[in-house]
């Protein structure tokens, strides 16, 4: 009688040791891998989930987003370190994100919040590069720090947060380019 409550404890016991490899394993999405955990900038980061983007009948690019293992859930738009990476499968412009990252900043900030980000948002665009498929940028927010890299060499270092916010939120806040692609990316599916 007196192991029955230690029935539950050690079903945990059992089980979290297997859920926590899976979440070490690495994923494939459409030819696009992704580490199931990394480290880069002297941090861990843990997959949280994985996804294609989808641009009407054509598959655009794949994603991954990480998070500090410490973090219990998905906190996409909170201070703590987090990292999305995408992988393309279409050449685009620099320009042409330049653009989006401006439009979609704007949409979701509002005129006057927007125009507080501009400075540093301008200089974040600036630092865009045309891609070509295969090509994969990182987007990281250290805890202190973001940076953009495209296939490992960093673009951009700035420390505001408000614009890592912002860009995050892009794929990841409540009103991003797509809400399936935004659950996947989260785990959510």
């Amino acid at each position: 009688m007196r192991l029955f409550p230690l029935i539950p404890l050690l079903m945990i016991l059992l089980l979290a040791p297997a859920a926590s490899a899976q979440a070490s394993e690495p994923v494939e999405v459409n030819g696009a891998r992704f580490a199931g955990e990394l480290e880069t900038q002297d941090q861990a980061f843990r997959l949280v989930g994985h996804g294609l983007f989808r641009y009407m009948i054509w598959d655009a690019y794949a994603g991954a987003y990480y998070q500090a293992p410490g973090a219990s859930t998905p906190a996409p738009l909170e201070e703590i370190p987090r990292r999305l990476e995408l992988e393309y499968f279409h050449a685009i412009a620099a320009d042409d994100f330049a653009g989006v990252t401006r439009d979609r900043v704007r949409e979701a900030r509002g005129e006057s919040a927007y125009r507080e980000l501009l400075p540093s948002l301008n200089a974040f665009t600036r630092a865009y590069r045309s891609v070509e498929p295969g090509d994969r940028y990182a987007l990281t927010w250290s805890g202190d720090g973001l940076s953009l890299a495209l296939n490992g060499e960093t673009l951009y270092r700035g420390d505001d947060p408000e614009l890592a916010n912002a860009l995050f939120a892009i794929w990841l806040g409540d009103s991003p380019l797509k809400e399936a692609f935004r659950d996947a990316l989260l785990g959510r599916r």
